[in-house]
Parts: C-alpha cells; sequence; structure tokens
C-alpha cells in the first residue's frame, strides 16, 4: 500500500481552525481540527466562520482604527474606505483569495481570515504535536466544523493516517450527509459525538434549514452497526427543553441504551461565545431573545434522562 498511502496523504481538507488543549470534544486532551463548510444554519451556531466554504475576512471593528493601510495590499479590492464615513468596509460580493497581506500590514491585529487548505501531512504533524498529552490523557484528535462530514475523503484520510500513527480518534457531527459518507469515515473513528438537536422534523428544519429524518436514520445505523456514538444535545430554552421533546428524544436511544457502543449523552446549554463573530462577517445573529438554561433547568432534563438510566452528563465549555 506505500505507494496509495502516499497518495492519499497529501489529499487537502479545508479548515478554519486548529485548537489545541481541548478537554470537552472526546476523551483526555484533544486536538480539535476544524472543517469549513456546513449544510445546516442553525440559528445559534458559535462557529459562523465556518458554514461556508469560501475563504472569509473577519473584521473586529473594536480594533480597527481605519488607518487604511490594508486597503492597497489587497489584491481583489475588497477592502476599502467608506467615501461617506471614512470607515474601513469589506466588501462581501468580492471572493478573498486567502493571500493574508492584509493581516500582515494590519497594525492592531483588526483582520484574520477563515479557510486554509492544508494537505493530511500538514495537518498530521500538528497533530502529532501534543502526542505526549494523548498518551498521559488518553486522548487525541477531534475534527468538528462546520460539518466534516462536507469532506468524507479528507476526514477519512486524516483519520486513518492518524489510527496508522495509535492516535485515538473523534468526529463531532450534525449527522446531515449520506449514509456512505458516515461509513467511509466511521472505518477509522473511534468515537461520533453525534448532535441531536430536536426530534421534530418541522421545528428542525426552523432552527436548521435542515429536516431530520436523514440525521436520526444514521444515527440508527451507526448503533446497529456497533460503532461508538456519544450524543451531544445543545439546550435552547423554549426550543427543545420541554418534557414532549426530551421524552422523544429518550424513546428514540432507549432500544440502543443497553449498547456497549452507546456511550451515554452530553447536555451542552446554550452559550453566546460565537456571537460577535457575525459582527465581524458583516452577518446577522438570528437570536433575539436569551434562551439560556439555568442550572435549575439543566438538572432538571438531566433527571429526566437519569430516570431511564441513561449515562448523562451537562457539559460547560
Amino acid at each position: 500500500m506505500g505507494n496509495t498511502t502516499a497518495g492519499l496523504i497529501e489529499r487537502k481538507a479545508f479548515i478554519f481552525n486548529v485548537q489545541k488543549y481541548n478537554m470537552f470534544d472526546g476523551p483526555g486532551v484533544r486536538t480539535i481540527v476544524f472543517f469549513k463548510g456546513c449544510p445546516l444554519r442553525c440559528k445559534w451556531c458559535a462557529n459562523p466562520e465556518g458554514l461556508e466554504r469560501n475563504i472569509q475576512v473577519m473584521l473586529k471593528q473594536s480594533l480597527c482604527t481605519d488607518c487604511g493601510a490594508c486597503v492597497p495590499v489587497c489584491p481583489v479590492g475588497m477592502l476599502n474606505l467608506s467615501k461617506g464615513t471614512s470607515k474601513l468596509e469589506v466588501a462581501r460580493d468580492i471572493d478573498c483569495i486567502g493571500c493574508r497581506k492584509c493581516i500582515d500590514v494590519c497594525p492592531e491585529s483588526a483582520l484574520s481570515i477563515a479557510g486554509e487548505a492544508k494537505t493530511i501531512s500538514e495537518l498530521l504533524e500538528i497533530v502529532e504535536e501534543d502526542r505526549s498529552f494523548y498518551e498521559i490523557s488518553g486522548g487525541g484528535v477531534t475534527l468538528g466544523g462546520g460539518e466534516v462530514l462536507m469532506q468524507p475523503e479528507a476526514a477519512a484520510n486524516l483519520l486513518m493516517a492518524c489510527k496508522k500513527e495509535g492516535i485515538n480518534t473523534a468526529i463531532e457531527t450534525s449527522g446531515y450527509a449520506s449514509l456512505s459518507a458516515v461509513l467511509q469515515v466511521a472505518e477509522f473513528t473511534d468515537l461520533f459525538l453525534y448532535d441531536m438537536k430536536h426530534m421534530d422534523s418541522d421545528e428542525h428544519f426552523e432552527n436548521t434549514g435542515v429536516r431530520n429524518e436523514r440525521i436520526l436514520n444514521n444515527l440508527s445505523e451507526l448503533l446497529k452497526r456497533r460503532y461508538n456514538v456519544r450524543i451531544r444535545m445543545p439546550l435552547l430554552k423554549g426550543i427543545n427543553d420541554s418534557w414532549e421533546e426530551i421524552d422523544q428524544v429518550i424513546q428514540f436511544l432507549l432500544p440502543y441504551k443497553d449498547y456497549k457502543n452507546f456511550k451515554g449523552i452530553d447536555l451542552l446549554p446554550y452559550h453566546k461565545f460565537g456571537v460577535n463573530k457575525y459582527n465581524q462577517l458583516g452577518e446577522d445573529y438570528q437570536i433575539n431573545d436569551n434562551p439560556s438554561m439555568t442550572l435549575e433547568d439543566m438538572e432538571r432534563i438531566e433527571s429526566w434522562f437519569k430516570q431511564y438510566d441513561f449515562q448523562v452528563k451537562v457539559v460547560n465549555h
């Protein structure tokens, strides 16, 4: 397999971040590789820079002094000072080519670029830098997004390369993909962190932009085929925290509760960590009210699962 593997290892993945020393997305200390592009449009998404497949300019207006140093170096002309206000503007209808020249000249670090292509070998080198932490903690690499299953070939190749080096692997996914894409990565995945956002398909569509039949079918297939799965439930007050909603989740998962490959449930309370990123992308945040969950809310939902002897815990990022 020498030549074949060498060819596969140089496939490129389109990513927007690599985060080290993560303690929330899988066992032990993890390195998270964030894949860019997602078919969902969750109103509460904390990583809006991961939704689109194109390269994007992010501008922190609070840091920008409107000095204009970035304007002449942009080769596509998407950065300009407004004639009316002299404020820096980003022309979102022009495609960024990712040259990063604007970042190099910005004196206040007000600009950043979301999106770059890296080879599998480049990513593996980054992941391997913290091998000692993985070995001590039982950690490894987690692929997230965006939606990693939008790039199944690149994901499978990176996971395969990590497995070959003895590194534990996990992916965080919405599950909205073809079953063939799911199974393509499953062979090299030690743990699926699988989102369940809403059981009602109409409500799921209203809040995420897609229906959930494919998601639930893929989840059932993974569990039946004995792949390790841990459910993750982002919880928002008034959206998916009712007894009726949770009971539907419980009834769906009950047939799999005693499977050895069913690894329990994480409850993730809503947070606003990603709100400022929308402003940086020139976009509006879709949630106007505050659907935050209280400690009592989380304990209530946790107790509902425990009534059925589910392994469940609240995860506060």
